[in-house]
């Protein structure tokens, strides 16, 4: 019998060439590593706060070994690496690195912090796509659903506690903590993560997850649904992250759509609304949560003021964060400052202090880091295979595959405008878009009896 494995001929597609019963090369090898990199992505800062906060510093990057055996292996074992996109980021990233040292900061170690991002990260977003497949994708979001309920208790300790107790400690064991500024007195808890966003993140993904499976329950209890379900929502106040709040109303939208396209769909959609409402409204009636709510609702207060209400923060974050950096373009050198220059990590390299150095936006750090032409390249070509991903997704749902649309409904955001020069919102970034892909390939058992 002929055997042979995937090959990635098109970057969110795969294409079966005589599969066999046998598992394809290192599969097993290459999902332990990817499962590896989650775990990392999930337990980083607790390892630098908690655990090893002797080793903050060298931690902050401990999944780009585990990134790079992955790569390794994947090319290693046969499969095909190069397609469209990660051609052109890799020459432009090798561009930007011989310009940053040579026309830029000329900071070797910061243009290799820069440079990581895409040659180490970028391409797990495939890789997983093509090693990973529907099955495995729901595997990791049951496992999520379990984790998130002890990981609430966690946010609710140190929301009430204050920032000198143990479970606020700060990156190396910092006792000024590692909440960040909130309202009424309260902070903004940072989870296992070292910083306030990783939380966030975190929990957007949980909610993707979690609205799946009010739509198809793919294993998982009931029980734990609904006690994953009360846990996420009893945390966005706990959290007073608008941030979360709004990708928690994303994805409820793309739920929406969702349900409307299946008959059953559309009654567990309504049975839904009528009983989250019910545990959610008992729930507020309690102390915790209750307190919570007046701490979220003056912060939202706190920045309606300063930002011009939700409309001038969504202005401002979101499509200012496109637009100013190419307002300002003909101030900056043509190839930029440097690649790795406008991360946290190089300005510390650069000037011995954490600091924003080029934009606090994505697209800012990029065109800045790298020049408008180039800068652009990479923007768009982030964009072109997040609307690709979509149309792929958006097709699927109607051919009963849901799994892929409700999480292009946290990672698209990712893909295009997530800070990318923090690992956290990298890691994310990258995982949740290959999770994407890979929840657009069905079970392996069932492509074999399709192929036959």
């Amino acid at each position: 019998m002929k055997t042979g494995y995937i090959s990635y001929s098109d970057p969110v597609s795969h294409s079966l060439q005589g599969m066999t019963d046998i598992s394809r090369p290192g599969e097993r090898k290459l999902k332990q590593l990817i499962w590896l990199y989650f775990w990392l992505m999930l337990f980083e800062g607790a390892l630098r706060k908690w655990v090893l906060p002797q080793l903050s510093v060298p931690l902050l990057i401990v999944r780009d070994p585990v990134a790079i055996a992955i790569i390794y292996y994947y090319i290693s074992y046969g499969y095909r690496f190069w397609n469209a996109y990660t051609v052109i980021i890799f020459v432009t990233t090798l561009i930007s690195f011989i310009t940053a040292i040579g026309l830029g900061h000329g900071s070797i170690p910061v243009a290799v912090f820069g440079l990581r991002i895409y040659l180490f990260h970028f391409p797990l977003i495939f890789i997983i796509g093509e090693i990973f497949d529907r099955a495995e994708v729901e595997k990791l979001g049951r496992v999520l659903m379990y984790l998130i309920i002890p990981m609430t208790v966690l946010v609710a300790l140190q929301f009430y506690s204050p920032q000198s107790a143990w479970v606020n400690r700060g990156v190396g064991g910092n006792l000024e903590g590692a909440g960040f500024s909130g309202a009424l007195g309260f902070f903004r808890p940072p989870g296992l993560f070292s910083f306030t966003n990783g939380n966030s993140l975190l929990y957007g993904m949980a909610v993707a997850f979690m609205f799946y499976f009010w739509r198809n329950r793919s294993g998982l209890s009931k029980l734990i649904l609904l006690m994953a379900t009360l846990a996420i929502f009893i945390t966005i106040p706990l959290s007073i992250s608008r941030a979360f709040l709004f990708q928690t109303v994303i994805c409820f939208v793309f739920l929406s759509f969702a349900s409307i396209t299946d008959v059953k769909s559309i009654f567990t959609f309504i049975g839904m609304i009528l009983v989250v409402p019910v545990i959610l409204l008992l729930a507020a009636q309690t102390e915790v949560v209750s307190t919570g709510l007046a701490a979220f609702a003056q912060r939202f207060e706190n920045a309606g003021v300063s930002e011009g209400g939700i409309e001038g923060t969504f202005t401002d974050r979101f499509l200012g964060g496109f637009t100013r950096p190419l307002a300002f373009s003909d101030e900056r050198p043509l190839f930029g400052y440097g690649i790795g220059m406008g991360t946290n990590v190089g300005s510390t390299i650069l000037t011995g202090g954490v600091s924003y150095l080029i934009d606090e936006g994505e697209t800012g750090r990029v065109v800045g880091e790298q020049g408008l032409f180039i800068g652009l390249i990479n923007i768009i070509t982030r964009i072109l295979l997040g609307l690709s991903v979509a149309f792929i997704s958006f097709k699927k749902l109607f051919m009963g595959n849901a799994l892929p649309w409700m999480l292009l409904s946290y990672s698209l955001l990712g893909m295009i405008n997530s800070l990318w020069g923090q690992p956290t919102s990298l890691g994310f970034a990258v995982f949740s878009m290959g999770l994407t892909i890979a929840a657009i390939n069905p079970p392996l058992n069932q492509e074999q009896e399709a192929y036959g």
